[in-house]
């Protein structure tokens, strides 16, 4: 059984959510102040979390930075405000997907599943049969002083695994599987997000930009790059 942790201090969505979430078959924790958020997560111990931007004691926000510093479980994050500002840095700071407020529980259900099957691959145990093992050595992509693993969910670069939330690898993977290969930013999010997601492009730019961050360094020589394509999109490109 999934285990959802709902971090919300309006009683009302929490009603609503809970009742849907718990008829799908989900296990629900409620957190409703954002100073007890951290507590109640390390308790709860859950695979998903939807997470309210405002909230009293500590913001969303914050609280996605300190889950961030220990843990990639899934966050969904919500807010009742319209400033683009606000997904960018939610986003930045590690969240899988933001929701605005009004919402339909459905589309919310609906994200969560699609969240979830995204990462069930990381979590499976892994096999010992040598199908297994040639299987997983095609979710392997290996340039020289570059790996990207989708059955583990690791990046290592010049022999340093790097910590990458679950999206931010995915995309990476996708962009590493297909060198030299120019993708507009709907196609990765068609790609990577699945028709699922109800994302925007700069989602994409956001994603890209951390990316680079951790991989990407001006003062070693690295034969491969991620690459912008100036009013196209992005390549991972390889010399």
């Amino acid at each position: 059984m999934k285990k959802v942790l709902l971090i919300d201090d309006d009683p009302g969505i929490i009603e609503v959510l809970k009742m849907y979430f718990e008829k799908e078959g989900y296990n629900v924790s409620i957190c409703m102040q954002g100073d007890k958020a951290i507590a109640t997560f390390n308790v709860a111990k859950p695979d998903i979390i939807i997470l309210d931007l405002m909230l009293p004691g500590m913001d969303g926000n914050d609280i996605c930075r300190e889950i961030r510093k220990t843990s990639n479980v899934p966050i969904i994050m919500l807010t009742a405000r319209t400033d683009t500002l606000d997904k960018i840095v939610g986003l930045e700071l590690g969240a899988d997907d933001f929701v605005p407020k009004p919402f339909e529980p459905k589309e919310l259900l609906a994200r969560v599943k699609a969240v979830l099957r995204r990462t069930e691959r990381s979590e499976a145990p892994a096999e010992s049969s040598s199908e297994t093992e040639n299987n997983a050595n095609q979710e392997i992509i290996t340039y020289p002083g570059f790996s990207v693993d989708k059955v583990k969910y690791v990046v290592t670069v010049d022999g340093e695994e790097i910590y990458m939330p679950p999206k931010e690898l995915e995309l990476l993977f996708f962009l590493a599987s297909n060198p030299n290969r120019v993708f507009t930013r709907e196609q990765l999010l068609e790609n990577v997000w699945g028709y699922d997601c109800y994302g925007e492009s700069r989602t994409v730019d956001v994603h890209v930009k951390r990316i680079r961050e951790k991989i990407e360094n001006p003062d070693r020589e690295q034969n491969w790059c991620i690459k912008t394509v100036w009013s196209k999109g992005y390549k991972f490109e390889t010399k």
